[in-house]
Parts: C-alpha cells; sequence; structure tokens
C-alpha cells in the first residue's frame, strides 16, 4: 500500500527511496513495502514521517525509528528537522502490505 505524501513533488522520489532502504529487522523487508509507513509530510524545514507497527508491543520500534531518522538525515538538507512519530492509535493489517511483500511471506 502507497504512503501518503505531502510537500515538494522533488522530495517525493528521494525521501520514498531513503525509506524503501529501511528494513523491518523482523521480516528482513523495506518499511515500504511491509506497509508501515503512512505518511510524509516535507515542508520548508521539516519532514514529518507517521508509522505505524505491525503490533503495539514491536520490539524493534526503536531500530526503525532510528533506521528512519539515519536513512532521511542522508537525503534531507542538514537544516531540515526529522521528525517521525509512531501511530498507536492506527492498526496494521497485512493488507497494508505490497505485493511483492505478500508472495515473500506466502500470504
Amino acid at each position: 500500500m502507497a504512503f501518503a505524501y505531502s510537500g515538494d513533488p522533488a522530495w517525493q522520489a528521494p525521501i520514498r527511496a531513503a525509506l524503501a532502504g529501511v528494513a523491518d529487522p523482523e521480516a528482513a523487508l523495506s518499511i515500504v513495502d511491509m506497509g508501515l509507513v503512512l505518511s510524509v509530510a516535507q515542508t520548508a524545514d521539516t519532514v514529518h514521517v507517521r508509522l505505524v507497527m505491525t503490533s503495539a508491543a514491536c520490539p524493534v520500534v526503536d531500530v526503525i525509528v532510528d533506521d528512519v531518522e539515519q536513512a532521511l538525515d542522508k537525503v534531507a538538507p542538514p537544516e531540515w528537522q526529522i521528525r517521525i512519530e509512531v501511530c498507536h492509535d492506527q492498526v496494521w493489517t497485512p493488507q497494508r502490505m505490497s505485493e511483492d511483500a505478500r508472495r515473500f511471506m506466502r500470504w
């Protein structure tokens, strides 16, 4: 499932590529393919990423958040703030996964 993006269209591809390079360590799949990225909002000085985890008690949430920050740090201008929000009020379902991820997981 594609995530919502708002902001400068020129930044959409680099941000998406950075996020696609972050793996969910438990699934060995990209967080984009896993459907963990809910939305990205890019403004003049901020990139705000909203994530959902596969479970409320996800043991690797800190790892994923750190990896997202590091990946975005590599593509974002130094003056940008990077904000990562883990949305506990959202529920992840396998339907959020890409077709490739579902095939990989044999779902």
